[in-house]
């Protein structure tokens, strides 16, 4: 049986000052925030609060040994302005296998879902209402005991705070293929959404960026060959007319938005197969013409489609069309929005 959430409502919403048509994803937040204690084997006391900074002692261990776990998910309004989730109960799932690789403890799966209804039913008019636009919906779990030492902790907290986002890419991408840093490695902590993964990430995206690409396209760490992901997204390609993507082989993020682009594409009559993916096949695919779009997808960026992908050896620009990306993007947002029909049961109203 789920707790009950006791709920504390801000005196005045701040929603009526935000401009949503210049909306920076990650600089303003709702009011609220859901927050939920774990102790002696147990969580307790989950409530919806005012957003307010968290004390924190200066040993809380995840400060010092990297205990932090988190999910991306978005909120958007359907046709008559319900406040719509997007496969919660898989964030629910993944989050936890995150927990467990982690060592950390599991969150009820039903009071996940539960306390993002109620939260984001509370911060309705935080929803934007902009094609392509949502309210960015961040649930993460840390350790907050206060502990010098190397064991799991003992006392955590789950919360979901929220931010209302734009479009995350509106032109295409361009992508550096490492070859120095990795990202992760098979018996990793790459299937989990770490928070340690995406700190290891940020030198080399830097890196990146001043080379003038915009993502890194991670290898694996023994050939830098075998592609794994994309900056924070996982990778489609699309090859003499059928798809592929790389498999999940523990070092790669089983994305929420993956998954659904599988199913889609399946749905709309596209071949897709998850199998090991190397570079020297893209470039040969690509040398022969039949590499005709690739695309990113994740949840922060929805699809965000490859211009090109290179390094400092080679450079491979994609063609300029790309019908079947367009589609899927354009697919996922209308029905995100119930501006058309959901066969596959993944939009949840939040009520």
């Amino acid at each position: 049986m789920t707790q009950e959430i006791k709920i504390t409502k801000v005196a005045q919403s701040q929603a009526a000052g935000v401009d949503f048509h210049n909306i920076v994803m990650g600089t303003r937040f709702s009011d609220h925030m859901f927050i939920c204690d774990y102790e002696n084997g147990a969580w307790h006391n989950p409530r919806i609060e005012p957003l307010a900074l968290i004390p924190t002692h200066p040993a809380a261990m995840a400060l010092h040994y990297g205990q932090a776990i988190f999910e991306g998910m978005k909120a958007t309004l359907g046709q008559d302005g319900t406040p719509l989730l997007f496969r919660p109960e898989e964030n629910a799932k993944r989050l936890n296998h995150s927990a467990d690789r982690m060592g950390m403890p599991a969150f009820p799966e039903d009071l996940f879902v539960e306390a993002l209804k109620q939260f984001v039913a509370l911060e309705k008019e935080w929803i934007p209402t902009q094609e392509g636009s949502a309210l960015y919906l961040r649930p993460f779990m840390y350790a907050d005991e206060a502990f010098i030492g190397m064991r799991a902790a003992t006392s955590y907290k789950f919360i979901i705070m929220a931010s209302p986002a734009g479009p995350f890419f509106s032109r295409k991408i361009k992508l550096y293929a490492e070859k120095k840093y990795v990202r992760a490695v098979n018996g990793g902590t790459g299937e989990a959404k770490a928070a340690g993964n995406y700190a290891a990430a940020i030198r080399p995206t830097e890196y990146a960026k001043a080379q003038g690409y915009d993502q890194v396209l991670w290898l694996d760490a023994h050939d830098f060959n075998y592609i794994q992901e994309v900056g924070t997204m996982n990778i489609f390609f699309k090859v003499d007319g059928k798809f592929i993507t790389p498999s999940l082989s523990g070092s790669i993020l089983n994305g929420i938005t993956r998954m659904s682009v599988i199913d889609l594409l399946r749905h709309k009559g596209y071949e897709v197969t998850e199998r090991p993916i190397t570079m020297d096949e893209i470039k040969a695919a690509h040398a022969d013409g039949l590499l005709e779009e690739a695309f990113g997808t994740g949840t922060a960026v929805g699809i965000a489609m490859v211009e090109a992908i290179g390094n400092n050896d080679f450079t491979l620009t994609l063609p300029e069309a790309n019908p079947v990306s367009h589609m899927v993007n354009d697919t996922l947002n209308a029905m995100k929005v119930q501006q058309e029909a959901d066969p596959f049961g993944w939009i949840v109203p939040a009520q």
